[in-house]
């Protein structure tokens, strides 16, 4: 029987969730995430935040990570002021998610940024972000599509070597790419859609929301980046 890897997925944590009778804080994860993993070969598990301090033992149970999309990355933490049409800060995402991101690097776990997972890799790496761009998420709470084009000779661009249409809702890109990040895939506007480190280990992160389309060949790539590891 084939093992299949454990896939540590990061959360939201909210703290007016409402379901039946109840309205409480809740640690969130759309459900796109773990069916992805699922899909493609892996187990999911939530990782919800936690201490910063706690992330190198939680990071050591898993066999691939995945930091999902959600809030603005407080622009403090690429020494920026916020502007006017950045989002509040989630704070304990922020300090969690780092430290997952700084503890899978070390210990060589794969790892997969989606969205702003993709934008805090950039940052925890020492890169900054555009804090708005226009034409990337125009209706409120609707993702869009728009075509991504890959690098050729990276990790992405064997992954999906076509130019790719791809589901989409964000605001706010990278700008300056952290240290030893590459460029792999890009918009038509010139948008960095994707970025990733030489390896090993397996490390990419992308702009776009592949757990709301039907290509699972970015997953597939972690999950057998897991395995394999």
């Amino acid at each position: 029987m084939t093992v299949r890897p454990l896939i540590g997925v990061s959360t939201y944590l909210e703290a007016g969730a409402r379901w039946g009778v109840w309205e409480l804080e809740a640690a969130l994860l759309p459900a796109g995430y773990p069916r992805l993993v699922q899909r493609a070969g892996g187990l999911a598990a939530m990782l919800p935040p936690d201490a910063p301090e706690h992330a190198a033992a939680t990071v050591a149970r898993l066999d691939g990570l995945v930091v999902a999309g959600g809030p603005d990355v407080e622009p403090v933490h690429y020494g920026a002021a916020p502007d006017p049409r950045t989002g509040p800060p989630a704070r304990a995402r922020d300090t969690w998610e780092l430290a997952l991101i700084r503890a899978a690097l070390e210990a060589g776990v794969p790892l997969l940024g989606i969205c702003r997972g993709m934008q805090l890799l950039n940052v925890a790496l020492g890169g900054t972000l555009v804090q708005h761009i226009d034409g990337h998420a125009e209706v409120p709470g609707v993702f869009g599509h728009h075509a991504v084009k890959p690098v050729p000779g990276t990790v992405y661009g064997d992954l999906a070597p076509e130019e790719t249409s791809v589901p989409t809702f964000h605001h706010q890109a990278v700008d300056r790419l952290g240290e030893g990040l590459l460029a792999s895939a890009h918009a038509s506007d010139g948008t960095v859609e994707a970025v990733e480190l030489p390896g090993p280990p397996w490390v990419l992160g992308v702009q776009w929301h592949p757990e709301m389309g039907t290509d699972l060949r970015v997953m597939r790539g972690l999950v057998a980046a897991a395995s394999a590891r």
